[in-house]
């Protein structure tokens, strides 16, 4: 029998239409986009069913309707299929503001809970640097040693009197040879010039509208020690593997401490798609928008069957697989 793992995506795999089929199909599905939509005071789910996307794509939204469409799959999936997750997955993983879909899917927040803390989570990562100064940029064929030292190169600010450094730190170990890395706009250009320069397969700004997941989040990740001490986790049903840890965690103090590193610090999925593989995983299925956890999966775990669930002809083809 195959050992499954429920994972969810993170921003960037937001997109207009998304959760629209769901919603038109499925009773469970309309439920949870419009608890999101009481609960945000704002008709979230219109946006993400008819957009526009420049404004679906805004960090305080883009992060609580990617949950909405997460849970909505998920509690399709368990309503037609007549299973709860702790039946069916083993383990739970998110990307980035994935992984509070992932908790909230293990019962450690209720839907509203998580929806709030990512709102909040959006716009204090908004406001923590202010627009222009930070960005982001992928570079392709490298290891994370390689990112680390590029990110080392490019950090000391050229000919500054009194040396000077800026922020850049690898922010995504996504696998398969792809790391991100974030900080001060100057820094993130020199990165991509130094990578250029080594020969690296491709390297190129990100379209974000801030830095994430590196040390400039800092006042971010204030904000959410202090939401998550007022709304602390359950224990979940099944282990979630942390971004921050690479490792699973039931604590919940664990876990709302990981959640507050994971602000500032790299997110880990390589390392952590290869730990649920060590657990026994073998089967993994992405839940909600896109695709693009699947494909990391495929390159860092080839032998894994990856399935994704978030229209109603997927929601079926999982079922049967499940």
């Amino acid at each position: 029998m195959p050992v499954h793992a429920f994972v969810f995506p993170g921003q960037g795999s937001q997109a207009v239409g998304m959760g629209r089929d769901l919603a038109a199909a499925f009773a469970a599905a309309r439920a949870v986009f419009e608890e999101v939509d009481e609960t945000l005071k704002q008709k979230l789910s219109k946006l993400m069913f008819e957009g526009p996307a420049e404004e679906l794509t805004l960090t305080a939204n883009a992060q609580p309707a990617l949950m909405a469409v997460s849970l909505a799959t998920l509690r399709v999936l368990e309503a037609e299929g007549g299973f709860t997750l702790r039946e069916k997955a083993a383990l739970v993983a998110g990307h980035s503001l994935g992984e509070y879909a992932a908790l909230a899917a293990a019962g450690a927040f209720d839907i509203a809970t998580a929806a709030a803390l990512l709102r909040r989570r959006g716009e204090a990562m908004q406001r923590a640097v202010p627009p222009g100064l930070g960005a982001m940029a992928a570079l392709l064929g490298v290891e994370p040693d390689q990112a680390a030292e590029i990110c080392a190169a490019a950090a000391p600010v050229p000919d500054s009197d009194p040396p000077a450094r800026e922020v850049i730190d690898p922010a995504n170990d996504n696998g398969g040879g792809q790391v991100v890395v974030s900080g001060h706009r100057t820094a993130v250009e020199r990165a991509v010039e130094i990578a250029r320069a080594r020969g690296i397969r491709r390297a190129m700004l990100l379209p974000v509208s801030a830095p994430f997941h590196c040390a400039l989040m800092a006042p971010a990740a204030a904000v959410m020690a202090e939401a998550l001490a007022a709304t602390p986790p359950r224990p979940p049903v099944v282990p979630v593997v942390a971004n921050a840890s690479a490792a699973k965690a039931t604590d919940p103090d664990e876990i709302r401490d990981l959640l507050v590193r994971q602000v500032t610090a790299t997110v880990r999925w390589r390392e952590s798609v290869a730990a649920m593989t060590a657990m026994g995983i073998d089967s993994f299925v992405e839940l909600g928008a896109g695709k693009v956890l699947g494909g990391l999966i495929r390159r860092i775990a080839p032998d894994a069957t990856v399935a994704a669930a978030g229209t109603p002809a997927e929601v079926e083809a999982v079922l049967k697989a499940l």
